[in-house]
């Protein structure tokens, strides 16, 4: 398993602070198994068991803990009197209120919480807003390519190669078969779209934002403009404007 060091040292500075880490980043970028590896930190640093409270919401045996005073209370009564608590809390936003809960939790002695979310529900703008400058964001991504190197090793030339043509999603890596790994990526962009864009958005044209996406990617680096989206999409025969490309490139963004 791939250590991701640059985010476990800043993990281990933060640790036992009076500030909630947050940790967001795109779907699959490895959050929940970077809070796993650092509770296993806190394990060898002699950490107890009983001293550490996870709770992932995509789990549907947490379900009854979608509600925030729920939460609240089934963490409060797992505490430790005098003793630190690592408290947990993997893709939150699926819990609606759930800054109630955590800021109720951040004003408790001995509390260190630990949250992560997806970037569509949790930008930082909205954060500021929710935990009231209480936290600092730690904004993940996937493998950068020394770390995909150091999972799957080989010929430096070739896995470049790979990297370059598969991206550096964790699990991606792993998945030996290329039509299923390109089966997976393409699930994960169509979650991201369809989930955290579209719903999120309320779009209704989602052919459109495909088309404005796939302009953005094929110009990466270059310098753009909506008005230079718009009249590369109605060369193609997809008349639109400049005022309808500026809003889908901020939903795209």
């Amino acid at each position: 398993m791939v250590q991701r060091k640059q985010y476990m040292r800043k993990l281990k500075k933060l640790m036992d602070t009076k500030i909630i880490k947050v940790i967001t980043g795109v779907r699959r970028c490895g959050k929940s198994t970077l809070l796993l590896l650092f509770r296993e930190y806190l394990k060898e640093c002699g950490v107890a068991e009983n001293q550490i409270i996870a709770v992932n919401f995509e789990d549907i045996a947490n379900e009854p803990l979608l509600n925030y005073k729920k939460l609240h209370k089934y963490v409060v009564n797992r505490l430790i009197p005098g003793k630190m608590t690592y408290v947990f809390l993997d893709e939150v936003q699926n819990v609606p209120q759930y800054q109630k809960a955590v800021d109720s939790l951040f004003i408790k002695d001995n509390v260190d919480l630990y949250i992560t979310g997806s970037n569509a529900e949790m930008l930082s703008g909205k954060l500021a807003t929710l935990l009231s400058g209480r936290y600092i964001e730690i904004n993940m991504l996937p493998f950068s390519f020394a770390e995909y190197f150091e999972l799957v090793g080989g010929d430096k030339r070739d896995t470049w190669n790979a990297y370059y043509h598969n991206g550096g999603f964790p699990y991606a890596a792993a998945i030996k078969d290329e039509e299923i790994r390109k089966d997976y990526i393409a699930g994960i962009y169509n979650t991201v779209l369809l989930k955290d864009i579209v719903a999120r958005k309320r779009i209704s044209d989602i052919p459109l934002l495909e088309s404005v996406i796939r302009f953005l990617f094929d110009n990466i680096g270059n310098i753009v403009s909506a008005n230079k989206i718009a009249n590369s999409l109605t060369s193609y025969g997809r008349k639109t404007t400049s005022v309808t490309m500026k809003a889908s490139v901020s939903a795209s963004i």
